[in-house]
């Protein structure tokens, strides 16, 4: 969870978010994470670790990335 005092991003909420824009399911993203990052990845893991907030920065660049998507970091 990321936090600029008054804004909270929950990484679960921006994923689903993503997956709706593309109509893809957890599984097929899964299927796809591990195939990109060559590490594997479950449906059930996947969902772990959004509830969690334990996606790392990295994975989460790979999910972007995968469903065609980018992170900005902006100055305020």
């Amino acid at each position: 969870m990321v936090t600029d005092g008054k804004n909270i991003i929950d990484s679960r909420r921006e994923v689903k978010v993503l997956l709706s824009k593309r109509a893809w399911t957890m599984k097929k993203l899964a299927e796809k994470l591990s195939e990109y990052s060559g590490k594997y990845y479950s449906q059930q893991n996947l969902n772990y670790r959004l509830r969690t907030n334990s996606l790392k920065l990295s994975e989460m660049g790979y999910i972007c990335e995968i469903l065609g998507f980018k992170i900005i970091f902006e100055e305020k």
